[in-house]
């Protein structure tokens, strides 16, 4: 008998994996799954070679690609070998980093576009951290700009105290995936980096992060919204302004 014309052909078929692949997504299923558990010590490649039927050089290659997906670390050694990485947000925000830093390296994606989005992303952080943020998270945020207020232009710890002023905010969100790429891209484009710090510049950038504190301080998300929105347009403006030059 021959097919009806309107019946269409079933799909059977799917992708058949390399055999590389084969071991690589096995063990990726056991991770996530949590067949295998944060620290575990997967078997020698030798086993695992027998175990998959495959040489040790394909078990050495889906290793490594694990390596690289954060999902497996290697410690050299006698004692090492291959354990299972921690999976929490915390991996997601370097691998947010690495990828983010690659792109840019190459070209792929433009220093504005990353910073546009990080920005569209600190409003909501701030809002959320006006609502949700500890005594704790307060205090802390206070002596950043405590120190920020006592440090010069020129003082290597600036950037790196600005970079920690953001990302506190958004961990303060209580959104571990917000914080987590806020933080990845503001260490990716870091723009004290990018400013010409006059004394000026830093003292209304001190001013600036002690009303979004304060804000935060007070539970009043619109506030911080808006104090939040003036900094970062403070910001663009002296970015536009030192890259015409």
């Amino acid at each position: 008998m021959e097919p009806r014309g309107d019946q269409q052909a079933r799909v059977i078929g799917q992708k058949v994996l390399r055999p590389r692949e084969q071991v690589e997504e096995r063990i990726r299923v056991a991770i996530l799954s949590g067949e295998l558990k944060t620290g575990d010590l997967l078997p020698p490649e030798t086993e695992l070679a027998k175990q998959f039927n495959v040489s040790r050089t394909t078990v050495r290659e889906a290793l490594r690609s694990l390596t690289t997906q954060r999902l497996i670390y290697k410690v050299p050694g006698s004692r090492g070998g291959n354990f299972v990485q921690l999976i929490d947000h915390h991996s997601l925000g370097s691998a947010v980093i690495d990828s983010v830093h690659n792109l840019l390296t190459l070209g792929s994606i433009e220093f504005t576009e990353v910073a546009e989005v990080r920005q569209h992303l600190e409003v909501p952080a701030v809002r959320l951290a006006a609502l949700n943020r500890s005594a704790g998270d307060v205090e802390r945020l206070r002596d950043i700009v405590r120190r920020q207020k006592s440090a010069s232009v020129d003082d290597p710890e600036v950037p790196k105290l600005d970079e920690q002023f953001h990302s506190l905010i958004a961990q303060a969100s209580g959104n571990r995936v917000l914080a987590s790429f806020v933080s990845a891209l503001h260490h990716e484009t870091e723009p004290v980096h990018y400013l010409d710090l006059s004394p000026d510049v830093g003292r209304a950038t001190v001013r600036q992060h002690k009303a979004i504190v304060d804000a935060i301080a007070e539970r009043d998300p619109d506030a911080a919204e808006d104090a939040i929105v003036k900094h970062l347009t403070y910001l663009r403006k002296h970015l536009a302004a030192h890259n015409q030059r």
